[in-house]
């Protein structure tokens, strides 16, 4: 969870401090010290610098350059399974009302041909806390409050910390192999991408990251890209801790989705088998389902009804759009997995939360045919 920028005082009064400097306009010309705890400046005339202290109530201290920050004081200290003291963090877009000068954001998915970014890092040892690299959507162009959707890209994790949610796979971008985690912190949906060793530098496509969360059924073309961010959650420790460089650029000019070919009914008989693997715990579950084409046509595009028993409901999923009204569940295929061949399969998984004792939904039926159980 990431916190607002916050007004400092009445319109137009700062803080009169040695230890604190605010800016909610212009450039910092030199070395900038900022202590207050929503408190930003601008560097490079394009991109915010926040302090965004919100996990404590101790004093944390960023100094910023023309080209990033670096944390100089950090009094708190949080639990390791809880959430992180602050984001001190540079970002590009508009967070809480707070906007970068002159920035495209917020812009819809659909309308994106390139998003690109560089960063490095500066690490410190003996500290607890994670290089999160993160990107804001939301169904519509946000400006204010909590997004619907951050992605996160954990470039360096030190301590015993971890994502929200739980591992779902593993995903080739950047040239890396990331670990996934998917879940949510009660105010926003969460996809993590977690790098297997530290990485102090980075130049990359945002729009890579973007696309595969789309393509896992948590976004569609018609969301808004609302901020891209680069900082650090310290748990504890971490002065020291320094982003050296920041850059970022949205282009717009790409193209409206076409529109998904009709389903087609699978043939012959069931035509279709399904497997739903569940896995629950005192308020939750995650169910991975599977759906096998046992006809003999390919299946062009699919979507899968079904019921879910009382007291069960969906918050989220991956590798399929999903959707509930009362019981009934429909899940339609994504991009990536809607044709299915004779004897190929489909995946898709989703989070949920129960009351009462957990139970499978029994029956299913794909593109209006009823399939099998395996």
């Amino acid at each position: 969870m990431k916190r607002p920028l916050r007004a400092l005082v009445a319109a137009g009064l700062l803080l009169a401090s040695s230890l604190v400097a605010v800016t909610f306009g212009g450039n910092a010309s030199a070395d900038t010290q900022i202590c207050e705890q929503y408190g930003s400046t601008v560097i490079q005339s394009r991109y915010v610098v926040q302090n965004n202290r919100w996990g404590t109530s101790a004093q944390q201290c960023i100094n910023v350059t023309s080209t990033g920050f670096e944390i100089t004081t950090l009094n708190g200290s949080s639990p390791t399974n809880g959430a992180p003291t602050a984001y001190p963090s540079v970002f590009f877009g508009c967070h809480y009302t707070n906007c970068s000068p002159g920035t495209n954001l917020p812009i819809q998915v659909s309308q994106i041909s390139s998003a690109t970014s560089s960063i490095n890092y500066r690490y410190v040892s003996g500290a607890t806390y994670n290089a999160s690299y993160d990107i804001w959507l939301d169904p519509s162009p946000k400006r204010d409050g909590v997004n619907q959707m951050e992605i996160m890209i954990w470039l360096n994790r030190q301590g015993s910390i971890q994502p929200i949610g739980s591992p779902v796979g593993t995903a080739t971008l950047a040239g890396r192999t990331w670990e996934v985690w998917r879940g949510s912190n009660g105010s926003n949906n969460v996809i993590s991408y977690v790098a297997p060793s530290a990485i102090s530098s980075l130049n990359f496509s945002v729009l890579d990251f973007i696309n595969d969360v789309r393509n896992r059924g948590a976004i569609t073309n018609s969301w808004y890209l609302t901020s891209i961010q680069a900082g650090f959650e310290p748990w504890q420790g971490g002065v020291g801790l320094a982003v050296t460089s920041f850059s970022a650029a949205v282009n717009g000019g790409g193209t409206p989705p076409t529109t998904p070919p009709p389903t087609t009914p699978p043939p012959g008989g069931a035509g279709c088998a399904v497997k739903y693997t569940p896995n629950s715990w005192n308020n939750g579950f995650t169910a991975d389902v599977q759906i096998t084409n046992t006809g003999s046509s390919a299946l062009n595009g699919w979507t899968l009804t079904y019921n879910l028993p009382s007291g069960q409901q969906v918050t989220n999923a991956w590798n399929a759009t999903v959707s509930q009204s009362g019981s009934a569940v429909t899940a339609r295929n994504v991009g990536h997995n809607g044709s299915v061949p004779p004897g190929g399969t489909a995946s898709f998984g989703y989070q949920g939360t129960v009351s009462g004792a957990y139970s499978s939904p029994t029956s299913f039926s794909l593109n209006g045919a009823t399939c099998a159980r395996t």
